[in-house]
């Protein structure tokens, strides 16, 4: 069977910033409610990429799991992006995410500095060992620099606190394998991968899109599971223009500036990020409007 640690949809919640650019906790509030109330979404993480991990301080990333934790209420699981590519301050970041109340951790391939696969595996493992909530492996090589092997996450599928993986691979023999060999809960880590992912026995999708259309998705993903494949089919071909459409220039950007539109807290991006041109936000209606959304 199908597993759900978190849930079905998940997103990866972009972190509110006031005009000037310091963290916006009442923003961060208010958007995780409206995305868990109004969105119908089974968790958020937190300080994933799409938060802007890079450039907030382990302080901000602290007090923005306490807000949001505070906020949900227990409506929603709150997952913390925790993953550097220093195990020690890995830990500490997910000891702290822990104290702080978050339900889960998603934890990054480490980057730029390409550990082989025995140390990938001490990484995460070491990682799952300092806490007591489930944990999430973020396979994403296109950004990391290296792919976590099969044998790997066969191997850290052992482990008990390790239960899911965020799959931006995009090897979908691999993954096969992998689901064929373990309990482990495979995300879609790519919007637009989401069907196809379910056909293999994946469990759901941690989207970016999905800020936008968390319903539509989740009644993709339900009608598939259903047996009904057809409506599934005619949800992802209807959707289709916003999974895509909305990483034309860069996630967290698009998004930020759709927000915006809602009149929903965002704010700005910080830097080395930039905010999105007026012909990006154009283009950005454009594609919502080709998948059924007004902004």
């Amino acid at each position: 069977m199908t597993q759900h640690p978190f849930g079905r949809v998940i997103t990866a919640m972009v972190t509110p910033f006031h005009p000037d650019g310091s963290l916006d906790l009442d923003g961060a509030a208010r958007l995780a409610t409206w995305l868990v109330d109004e969105q119908q979404h089974d968790a958020l993480i937190l300080s994933g990429t799409g938060g802007e991990s890079p450039t907030t301080s382990d302080a901000e990333k602290e007090a923005l799991v306490r807000a949001v934790v505070e906020a949900v209420a227990g409506r929603a699981q709150i997952i913390a992006g925790v993953g550097t590519n220093n195990t020690a301050h890995t830990v500490e970041l997910a000891r702290s995410a822990e104290k702080a109340g978050a339900d889960g951790l998603l934890v990054v391939t480490p980057y730029y500095n390409k550990p082989p696969q025995a140390g990938l595996l001490k990484h995460f493992t070491t990682v799952a060992d300092a806490v007591g909530v489930p944990v999430m492996l973020y396979d994403i090589p296109h950004r990391s620099g290296i792919p976590i092997a099969t044998e790997t996450l066969v191997r850290a599928a052992e482990h008990p606190n390790i239960v899911a993986v965020k799959d931006a691979k995009g090897d979908i023999a691999a993954t096969s394998d992998v689901l064929r060999r373990t309990d482990l809960a495979f995300y879609s880590g790519e919007d637009a991968s989401t069907l196809p992912w379910l056909a293999i026995g994946g469990s759901g999708v941690v989207g970016t899109s999905t800020h936008f259309i968390a319903p539509q998705t989740k009644e993709m993903i339900l009608a598939f599971e259903r047996g009904d494949v057809a409506a599934a089919l005619r949800l992802h071909q209807q959707l289709l223009p916003l999974f895509t459409g909305i990483f034309r220039t860069q996630g967290t950007i698009l998004v930020k500036a759709g927000l915006r539109e809602l009149g929903l807290p965002a704010g700005p991006v910080r830097l080395p990020l930039v905010d999105a041109t007026d012909a990006e936000l154009d283009q950005l209606r454009q594609d919502a409007k080709a998948a059924g959304v007004d902004l």
